[in-house]
């Protein structure tokens, strides 16, 4: 999931121009994108969308729903929940009991509508959410990755957006919090559309942080998230030689040793394994290269 295009539910002339673009998922925004006074519509156009969308569309389908505590909360799930549906975005989490709240009014209507189980994705755009970051993001099984929500989370605190410094730092402190949940981090959005270079830049920052895709709010910047994310042939190339290193090491019963002059033990591998999954994946390896038996 390299990028993920924001798509408004009150904008149902879009959504089918979204299924044929080129980013791999898709976030229906039911909430900030859509005015209060729209808010039913769009629920009901989205719904109508979701269930005629083929068993495979070839996206990942996530909607971002209104935030607990809301009235649209519960009507949204109520919209939403059915074939098509991915994983719930939800907004505004300030803690783990957000997440299970979540999660619970989820099952209750999977049981009754006799679905499989939705995934969570939440975001951390609070000041307190970013305090409990680990704790959200291993509250529930469904818990798929955190999401960094950069306008909510620093521009109420006087903090500059564009300031990479400071996002660098937010973005590990969000990264580690997911990985100790054992789960993906995502990166938020750049809201200057024009600027593709600093949009480039943030994206590979986060790259280099280990998160896995980057939201975009335009089509133009579809395509430069999946450049971004997408391995090297520098990271592929080293990638296979560790790989074939490791199998080697294994069979002479050496726990470290050297690739292209740097040590390498099984952190490193397992980071070479994970780039060439992703290349795999892609289309940019074969499907049994690089893997070690």
């Amino acid at each position: 999931m390299r990028s993920k295009l924001f798509v408004p539910a009150s904008r149902p002339e879009l959504f089918a121009k979204a299924i044929a673009g080129e980013a791999d998922a898709l976030s229906f925004d039911l909430e900030d994108a859509v005015d209060e006074s729209r808010k039913e519509e769009a629920r009901r156009e989205l719904a109508k969308f979701l269930r005629a969308l083929p068993e495979n569309s070839g996206k990942t389908i996530i909607v971002r729903v209104n935030a607990l505590g809301t009235r649209h909360f519960e009507a949204d799930l109520e919209a939403i929940v059915g074939p098509g549906l991915d994983i719930v975005n939800l907004p505004k989490p300030d803690s783990p009991d957000d997440v299970r709240e979540c999660a619970h009014a989820l099952a209750k209507l999977e049981r009754t509508r006799g679905l499989s189980p939705v995934s969570i994705m939440p975001n951390i755009e609070t000041p307190k959410a970013l305090r409990l970051a680990a704790e959200i993001a291993g509250a529930n099984p469904r818990v798929v990755g955190l999401q960094a929500g950069w306008g909510d989370l620093i521009e109420p605190l006087d903090i500059e957006r564009y300031n990479p410094a400071a996002i660098q730092a937010l973005q590990l402190q969000i990264r580690i919090a997911a990985g100790e949940a054992g789960v993906w981090a995502f990166d938020g959005a750049w809201a200057d559309i024009k600027d593709t270079e600093g949009l480039r830049a943030e994206a590979l920052a986060a790259r280099r942080l280990g998160y896995i895709g980057k939201s975009a709010i335009h089509p133009s910047q579809v395509a430069i998230l999946n450049q971004a994310f997408r391995p090297t042939d520098e990271e592929i190339a080293h990638s296979l030689k560790v790989v074939e290193a490791a199998r080697a090491a294994a069979e002479q019963g050496v726990g470290a040793y050297t690739v292209n002059g740097r040590m390498v033990d099984a952190p490193f591998v397992k980071r070479a394994e994970s780039i060439l999954a992703l290349a795999r994946r892609l289309g940019l390896l074969a499907q049994g290269e690089g893997r070690i038996e």
